[in-house]
């Protein structure tokens, strides 16, 4: 692993030992390579399934939940959460476009007790421990069976109800409409403009699923055809989420070239692809979705296909269809699947005792090992095979898998000074405004562990008496420490 790294002892800055055992046979000079893995957790806000635990709580009481979530996360070694901002055309975030989400506060467009920011405050923290935030999306729905209420007139059903479509209990932008698409990806943008995220993620959401019902896009098919477009209303739709998944990535590659594009689609492409594979949704028609065509056209960075069966359920088999997903990667982008964690820690049938440690194994198989938890809930307790099972599974921090193709600029060597004291020293640093984390390495007898992941920036750690040596990497925000 290439990365901007500064070798220091106490008081000398020279390579020498702390005491006479270190001149004794002892562990490598140089450090190993950092342990690289995605560890993603989603955090849902619809319906208050993760966050928060009920409408209109206090600022004191939104940050205290948050902050619990952090904590969680950092306990348990993970190192990105995906926050979902827009459950249904609100917002868990301060936006001029779209109204604060009832889910937070209670009424749609009433803004939080002391104007409390939930993602400025989950970025902040998150980036503190060490820990990617993405902003998670959901691009087309706009009112939920769950919401409560009445929409605020802010929202896009009271504003531009032309571009709305009535489905069943729920609502939708029409993603046959040029006008619904840029209203979506103006959300996107906002966020981008204002929020220091480090990943734009949307969900599998695009047309919705049918449940028995037709999607009542008559209108704008029609004048599609009456504009001379020629394929038929299937192939029509595919062409719309296409447009939406590459205007996605060039919008966000645009306004900030480091922050990663991932989508998280229903983990089965097609019933029988591959062979064998069973499925109730073909999300190829029904929710207009070629994702295969993402992932050879380059258009998102990562991929976390939604893959919610047991190893076991040979219909729909976690190992075949996570290698059918990395067989239809050419650009080599980061494949990541989503895990049915809470299916897991209710020992679902099917599910093996076992399941969420043979499913980890599984991707760490891969040439970029990672994987998303769904969701949050189901890290929160001590059941044996799941938080327990992680403890073991995530026994060294690690930071997630560099993205090469990301353009940043690499950050310079950090500022590195080390103090002994009695019995201990302590390291502090400072970077510049290119690095998102600082790693800390540090060797004493038994070898070398990473000691801390952090925020860039200034900042200092105490090491244990045994230490050597100590390594301090600013890690760039594509992952990288130095330019390949």
């Amino acid at each position: 692993m290439h990365r901007l790294a500064l070798l220091l002892l106490p008081l000398l800055f020279v390579a020498c030992s702390l005491d006479a055992r270190a001149q004794q046979a002892r562990p490598a000079e140089s450090p190993p390579p950092i342990a690289r893995e995605f560890r993603g957790a989603w955090v849902a806000t619809v319906d208050n399934i993760d966050f928060p635990s009920r409408p209109g709580l206090s600022a004191k009481e939104l940050a205290a939940e948050l902050d619990a979530i952090v904590a969680r996360a950092a306990e348990l070694r993970l190192n990105a959460l995906l926050f979902q901002v827009r459950p249904a055309g609100d917002a868990f975030y301060r936006s001029s476009l779209e109204p604060w989400s009832a889910w937070l506060t209670g009424t749609q467009g009433k803004a939080p007790d002391a104007d409390f920011d939930p993602l400025a405050h989950l970025i902040e923290r998150c980036h503190g421990h060490g820990i990617q935030l993405h902003a998670w999306f959901n691009p087309f729905r706009c009112w939920h069976k769950a919401s409560k209420g009445r929409p605020h007139r802010t929202h896009v059903t009271q504003q531009a109800p032309q571009l709305v479509v009535q489905h069943g209990p729920y609502q939708w932008l029409d993603p046959g409409l040029p006008l619904a698409q840029k209203w979506s990806l103006a959300t996107v943008q906002e966020v981008l403009r204002r929020y220091d995220v480090d990943g734009i993620h949307v969900d599998d959401y695009f047309y919705p699923y049918a449940e028995g019902r037709e999607f009542a896009d008559g209108g704008s098919y029609a004048k599609y055809r009456q504009g001379g477009g020629g394929l038929d209303r299937a192939a029509w739709r595919r062409q719309n989420v296409d447009s939406y998944v590459q205007a996605l990535h060039q919008l966000v590659h645009s306004e900030k070239p480091w922050v990663q594009v991932g989508i998280s689609p229903f983990g089965i492409a097609r019933p029988g692809v591959p062979k064998g594979i069973e499925a109730g949704v073909d999300q190829f028609v029904e929710l207009a979705a070629d994702v295969p065509k993402w992932l050879r056209e380059g258009w998102l960075d990562y991929l976390a296909p939604q893959l919610y069966w047991p190893i076991d359920q040979r219909a729909q088999s976690f190992p075949v269809l996570l290698d059918y997903w990395r067989a239809q990667n050419p650009r080599g982008r980061a494949i990541w699947p989503g895990l049915a964690t809470y299916r897991i820690l209710a020992k679902e049938p099917g599910f093996r005792i076992t399941e969420l440690r043979d499913e980890l194994a599984l991707t760490r198989r891969g040439p970029t090992s990672g994987h998303v938890h769904y969701s949050f809930q189901a890290l929160r307790g001590e059941a044996p095979h799941v938080a327990g099972s992680l403890r073991t599974l995530y026994a060294e921090l690690a930071l997630a898998p560099a993205m090469p193709w990301l353009d940043a600029p690499p950050p310079r060597a950090p500022v590195v000074r080390v103090d002994k004291q009695a019995g201990a020293s302590t390291v502090s640093w400072q970077t510049d405004a290119n690095a998102r984390f600082v790693v800390v390495q540090a060797r004493d007898g038994r070898g070398w562990r990473t000691v801390r992941i952090t925020a860039a920036g200034r900042g200092q750690c105490e090491l244990g008496p045994e230490v050597d040596k100590v390594v301090v990497s600013a890690i760039g925000r594509n992952g990288l420490a130095e330019p390949q």
